[in-house]
C-alpha cells in the first residue's frame, strides 16, 4: 500500500512516499523537493555480527547520470566509482543517523541513497538525510529517535531555508543542520567570515524547518511504520564484569594520566592483554567481551576525571591549547611549504601553483560543468598513528577531512582576476593525536602565505570536545584523540580574526542542546584566535613574490577577430610559439590570452611573438623578414608571424637584378621597410629602403 505526505517548506513542496518503490527493502522512502528526487532503501542483516565493538553501518550515496539528463563520460558509458562529492554526501548522511542506533547494536545495516532526478535547482544531499531517517523510521530497525535536516543560507541579512543553487552562490552561509526536535545532531558547512552569533542564529533558524519535517515523518510513520523489533543488549556476566573491574580499576586510573599518546596506548594494550590472560581460562572465548568491558570502564573513568577532578588526560585546563610550533620554507623546491605541529599532531602543507590548464574539471548532475582552481588534498598515512596499513588511495575519511579544510580556506583565496593561478594544497599528516583536519587548515594557511598567494587573511582551526552528563557538562578545547573517542561531541571550527569560515559538528549522543553549543562555539573562537597569534609569529602576510620555481603568468587581450591568426590552421602557429619559447599559452573566446612559464624570458618571447601576429602592418616601419617564395618578379617574405608581403625585384638591390635566383633564395633573412599598403590591404616592402634608413642611423 502506498502512503504519501507533503508540505510546503521554503516555498517548495517536500513530498514523501513509501510503499511504491523498493518494496522488498526493510524500509524505503521516495523523497522529492521541487523536481529533485531521491530513493532511499535500508536493509539489515538477520543476525548481529560477532566479535566487533562498533556499529557496522554503511551508507552509499549515488547520483544517476540520467537524473541530470546526462550520459556518463568514459569508455564504458556507465557510472563507476563514487565521486568525491558522492562520498562527502554519503558521510553527510552517515554522521547524523549513526547516533540513532542503540548501544551495542551489531547488525549490519546498509543505507542506499540514489538520486533519481535533479532539477538543477535544489541540492539532493539534504533529501538523502531526510530519506534515510524516513526509511529507518518505517522499518523494524529499533532506532531510538527520528531526525530531519535542512540547509540554511544567509542572504542580505536574512536566513533562508533550503536555498537553491543560485541562492547558495549569493549566500554568506551554507549550513546543513540535522537534529531532533530539541537538539542538534550534526552540522556541516562554511561561512564568509560570519560571527559566532550569526552562525548560531542559523542553527536556531534551522530548528523550525527540522520540526516541520519531523511532523511529516511522524505523520507518515503513523500509517506506514512497521512494528519495531525489540532489542535487548547482550547481558554481561556480572561476575566477569566484577573481576575485570577489580583488575583494571587502579591501573586505568594511572594510564589515563599518561600524556604521551603512544606510551598511554601501549600501557592500555598491555593491561588488556594481561587481563585477558588472567581470565581467559576461566572465561574461554571471551576476549572481545573482556576488551569491551575494559573500554567501558576507561570511558567512565575518563569522564569522571574530567567532571569530578577537573583534570584532562594530559593535565591541561579545559580551555588550554597544546604547545604549537610553526615553520615555513621547510621544503626547498616546492612553491610554498609549512610544518604545523600542535602537541602530537603534525601537518606538512605544500602548495603548487599552476596555470588554468591544471584546474580540475567538475561535472556532476546538479550543476553545469565548471573548472575548479583551488584544491586541497588531505593524506593520512598509517605511520602517522604508528600503525601498519597498506596504502590504497584516499579513503572516505580523507576525502571528508580534505573537503572540510578546503572549505575553511576557500573564502580567503584570491579570485582568478587578481591571481590567475590554479592552486593545489596538499596536507600530509605526519603525526596524529587529535584534529589533523584543523592542523591542515593552519598549515595550509601558512603554506599559502609562504608561496606568495595573496590570501586575504590567515585562517586557523580548532576541535572542541564535550563530556555531557546529567550532573555536569565540560567543554574541552583542542581535544586529544582519546578525548574525541571517549567524549560526546566533535566540534570543528575554523576562521579568521573577522569570523568563521567553516563549521562541523558530530554528536556521539542523541543531540547537543543549543545553549551548550553556544558555549562551545564561543570557546572555539577564542581558541582559534590564540592559534592565529602563534601563526602570526612565523608569517603574518603573504610573501611579496611567488617562488622562483613557480610559473610566471601574464595575460594580454587581443581583438577576437585575431584569435584565428594566433592559433593558425590546425593550431600550427600557437604550437610553434609554444615549441620555440617553452611557454604554455591559453586563449579564451573573449580574446584573453594567458602565457605561463617558469622562465620570465620565455613569457616575454611569447608575448612579443603574439603581439607581432596581431599587430597591424605599420607604414614606414622596418621588419625582420624571411623569404618564403621566389618568383621572376620578386620575392614573398614573412615580415610578421603569418603575414607575407612582396619585395619587388627592383627593391632588392640598387643595381639591376637580371637573375633573381643568384641574389636571393628561400630561407634568406633580411630587413625590409614597409613602403606601401594598397586598397586590398596588400603591402609593398623594400630591402633597399630598409638598408638606406639603417645606414643613416
Amino acid at each position: 500500500m502506498i502512503h504519501k505526505v507533503e508540505k510546503i517548506i521554503g516555498g517548495r513542496t517536500l513530498f514523501m512516499e513509501t510503499g511504491g518503490m523498493a518494496k522488498q527493502a526493510h524500509g524505503s522512502a521516495f523523497i522529492q523537493y521541487g523536481e529533485t528526487s531521491v530513493l532511499v532503501a535500508v536493509v539489515e542483516s538477520k543476525e548481529p555480527k560477532e566479535g566487533i565493538d562498533y556499529l557496522p553501518l554503511f551508507v552509499d550515496y549515488r547520483e544517476r547520470s540520467y537524473a541530470g539528463g546526462k550520459i556518463p563520460g568514459g569508455f564504458f558509458k556507465r557510472e563507476g566509482r563514487p565521486s568525491d562529492r558522492e562520498i562527502i554526501s554519503a558521510r553527510l548522511i552517515d554522521r547524523p543517523i549513526r547516533p540513532l542506533f542503540p548501544d551495542a547494536y551489531r547488525n549490519d545495516v546498509i543505507v542506499m541513497v540514489t538520486v533519481l532526478s535533479s532539477d538543477q535547482e535544489n541540492p539532493a544531499g539534504v533529501l538523502g538525510i531526510i530519506g534515510a531517517s524516513v526509511a529507518l523510521s518505517l522499518s523494524q530497525i529499533p532506532i531510538t529517535d527520528k531526525i530531519a535536516a535542512v540547509r540554511v543560507g544567509y542572504i542580505d541579512g536574512q536566513y533562508v531555508v533550503n536555498p537553491t543553487f543560485a541562492q547558495i552562490e549569493k549566500s554568506k552561509l551554507d549550513l546543513v543542520v540535522a537534529g531532533t526536535r530539541d537538539a542538534v545532531v550534526m552540522v556541516e558547512g562554511g561561512a564568509e567570515e560570519l560571527s559566532a552569533s550569526q552562525v548560531l542564529g542559523g542553527l536556531k533558524f534551522a530548528r523550525e524547518g527540522i520540526r516541520e519535517i519531523l511532523d511529516m515523518i511522524e505523520e507518515l510513520a503513523k500509517t506506514a511504520s512497521l512494528q519495531k523489533k525489540e532489542f535487548t543488549p547482550p547481558e554481561t556476566d556480572q561476575e566477569l564484569e566484577g573481576k575485570v573491574h577489580a583488575s583494571v580499576e587502579a591501573p586505568l586510573g594511572e594510564i589515563l594520566r599518561i600524556a604521551d599518546k603512544k606510551e598511554r596506548e601501549n600501557a592500555y594494550d598491555e593491561l588488556v592483554k594481561s587481563t585477558v590472560g588472567k581470565l581467559i581460562e576461566e572465561y574461554p572465548e571471551q576476549e572481545t567481551t573482556i576488551a569491551v568491558i575494559i573500554g567501558d570502564i576507561e570511558k567512565k573513568k575518563m569522564r569522571q576525571m574530567v567532571l569530578q577532578e577537573g583534570r584532562r588526560i594530559d593535565g591541561r585546563k579545559n580551555d588550554e591549547i597544546r604547545d604549537i610550533t610553526c615553520e615555513v620554507q621547510v621544503l626547498p623546491r616546492v612553491h610554498g611549504s609549512a610544518l604545523f605541529t600542535r602537541g602530537q599532531t603534525q601537518a606538512l602543507a605544500s602548495v603548487t601553483l599552476g596555470t588554468s590548464l591544471d584546474s580540475q574539471v567538475i561535472d556532476g548532475i546538479e550543476q553545469q560543468e565548471f573548472r575548479k582552481s583551488f584544491m586541497l588534498h588531505y593524506n593520512f598515512p598509517s605511520f602517522s598513528v604508528g600503525e601498519v596499513r597498506i596504502p590504497r588511495g584516499p579513503g572516505r575519511r580523507e576525502i571528508g577531512h580534505g573537503a572540510l579544510a578546503e572549505r575553511a580556506l576557500s573564502p580567503v583565496i584570491p579570485n582568478g582576476d587578481n591571481f590567475p593561478y590554479t592552486i593545489r594544497l596538499v596536507a600530509d599528516i605526519l603525526e596524529s593525536n587529535g584534529s589533523s583536519s584543523m592542523a591542515s587548515v593552519c598549515g595550509g594557511s601558512l603554506a599559502l602565505m609562504d608561496a606568495g598567494v595573496p590570501v586575504k587573511k590567515a585562517v586557523a582551526g580548532i576541535a572542541i570536545g564535550l563530556v555531557y552528563e546529567e550532573d555536569g557538562v565540560c567543554i574541552l578545547s583542542d581535544i586529544l584523540g582519546a578525548e574525541d573517542h571517549l567524549g560526546d561531541m566533535d566540534l570543528k571550527v575554523a576562521g579568521t580574526r573577522e569570523g568563521i569560515t567553516a563549521f562541523q559538528l558530530d554528536s556521539k549522543i542523541g543531540g547537543i542542546p543549543l545553549e551548550v553549543l553556544e558555549r562551545a562555539l564561543q570557546q572555539a573562537c577564542t581558541g582559534y584566535n590564540h592559534i592565529l597569534d602563534v601563526m602570526d609569529g612565523t608569517i603574518s602576510t603573504p610573501r611579496e613574490a611567488i617562488s622562483q620555481y613557480a610559473p610566471r603568468i601574464h595575460t594580454m587581450k587581443i581583438n577576437t577577430e585575431k584569435i584565428r591568426d594566433v592559433i593558425g590552421p590546425g593550431g600550427k602557429i600557437i604550437r610553434k610559439i609554444c615549441e620555440d619559447t617553452g611557454a604554455k599559452i591559453e586563449i579564451e573566446d573573449d580574446g584573453t590570452i594567458t602565457i605561463a612559464s617558469s622562465d620570465e624570458n620565455a613569457c616575454k618571447m611569447a608575448i612579443e611573438t603574439i603581439q607581432d601576429i596581431v599587430a597591424e602592418p605599420e607604414l614606414g616601419r622596418i621588419y625582420d623578414s624571411m623569404v618564403k617564395t621566389v618568383t621572376s618578379f620578386g620575392v614573398f617574405v614573412e615580415f610578421l608571424p603569418g603575414r607575407e608581403g612582396l619585395v619587388h625585384i627592383s627593391e632588392l638591390k640598387k643595381e639591376r637584378v637580371n637573375d633573381i635566383d643568384k641574389v636571393v633564395k628561400v630561407g634568406d633573412k633580411f630587413k625590409v621597410k614597409l613602403v606601401g599598403i594598397d586598397k586590398q590591404n596588400r603591402v609593398k616592402l623594400s630591402k633597399i629602403a630598409a638598408e638606406e634608413e639603417l645606414a643613416e642611423k
